[in-house]
């Protein structure tokens, strides 16, 4: 662990936690564009085809760190806007996730890399498949790790359609708001459910996943800025069940499924080969997550569920694999990998096993 101060499990929340830190072999720097600062980590060298890794919600490019450094090339990874240690600007979630997209975009525009192999974790992965419709010259292959839906998160059926036009249930107003008070106070404790830590015990990882690093992860997640326009976002009424439905601002909001259909790249131009790793025991992303409103009001958690006609749970796994099919089908390469015993963090569970399916990336994406 660390010199850095950051605190061991059980101790009390405190107003501010430890910064995430550099393990050996990594570097950072600020990379300045026309559109923010952003933080960038640096491992590998050598002239092949770049890795750019993107991350998650609620956390930032330093859980990146092992894979960078179990690779044998070079490989970046990016903070997004509001994460890590990169500038704190809002989010326009009308966009979907636009903004984020064209910040990386704009980092690898800076950088000088015009072609990359490119790594994205859950929201990270929405971002790739956005960099892929909008920036289609940069992306020489896709690694998809336990992706966001490409019909986004919540709200919708099988098929992508909407359960409801206004996706009640769904962006900001969905966040558990002691967790939000817990990211804001720096809390490194497993005092509650609802700490960060916690959250990362629970639906980060799988069941046994130990890890002498796990300070290093609560303070990335703790990076998370909590300001107007960041996490979770802002919400509007709605008739239906729960009550409200997405706001226009905020990281939530962003992967809302009225703003965030990312299918266009089965028609696309290009059709780079993608590899998609999830674990089969991902609480986050899966066709019972229990962070859809839907299934916590199926489950009984959320009162007053109106049932799977009206509220149906989102059959996200099940969503990913036929439009990924559809995309292979269009002429794409797709491989998938269904890891058992893994959860929403491959890249942290199976560190070498996670690098082995980039690097086979980079050299199907280089030949």
């Amino acid at each position: 662990m660390s010199d850095s101060g950051a605190a061991a499990a059980g101790e009390s929340v405190v107003a501010a936690a430890a910064r995430p830190w550099l393990l050996p072999g990594v570097s950072s720097q600020i990379v300045a564009t026309p559109r923010l600062q952003a933080n960038v980590l640096s491992a590998g060298s050598g002239s092949g085809l770049p890795v750019v890794l993107v991350h998650g919600n609620v956390s930032s490019a330093h859980l990146y760190q092992q894979t960078m450094l179990a690779l044998s090339g070079p490989s970046v990874a990016i903070d997004l806007r509001g994460f890590g240690d990169s500038e704190t600007l809002p989010v326009d979630a009308t966009r979907g996730l636009g903004d984020y997209a064209d910040d990386v975009a704009s980092v690898l525009d800076a950088l000088g890399i015009g072609r990359a192999v490119l790594v994205g974790w859950s929201m990270g992965g929405g971002v790739v498949m956005r960099l892929l419709l909008d920036r289609p010259d940069l992306v020489a292959g896709l690694v998809l790790e336990s992706p966001v839906s490409p019909y986004g998160f919540g709200g919708t059926r099988l098929d992508g359609s909407l359960v409801h036009p206004d996706a009640p249930g769904t962006g900001g107003g969905g966040a558990n708001p002691d967790f939000v008070a817990r990211l804001a106070a720096g809390d490194v404790s497993t005092e509650a459910p609802t700490s960060p830590r916690s959250v990362f015990r629970a639906a980060y990882v799988a069941p046994g996943y130990a890890s002498d690093l796990e300070d290093l992860w609560v303070a990335s997640m703790l990076t998370t800025s909590t300001a107007p326009g960041s996490y979770p976002g802002d919400a509007t009424s709605s008739e239906a069940w729960p009550g409200f439905a997405p706001g226009g601002v905020g990281v939530l909001n962003t992967m809302a499924p009225t703003v965030s259909d990312l299918t266009g790249i089965v028609d696309g131009a290009a059709h780079p080969p993608i590899a998609w790793v999830h674990g089969e025991l991902d609480a986050i992303v899966g066709d019972a997550s229990y962070f859809d409103l839907n299934m916590l009001g199926k489950a009984g958690v959320v009162p007053g569920w109106p049932g799977d006609d009206d509220a149906p749970p989102q059959p996200m796994v099940a969503q990913t694999r036929a439009v990924l099919g559809r995309y292979a089908d269009a002429g794409g390469w797709v491989e998938e990998h269904a890891w058992e015993g893994v959860g929403h963090a491959p890249h942290l569970e199976r560190v070498e096993e996670f690098a082995g399916i980039v690097e086979a990336m980079r050299a199907r994406a280089a030949g």
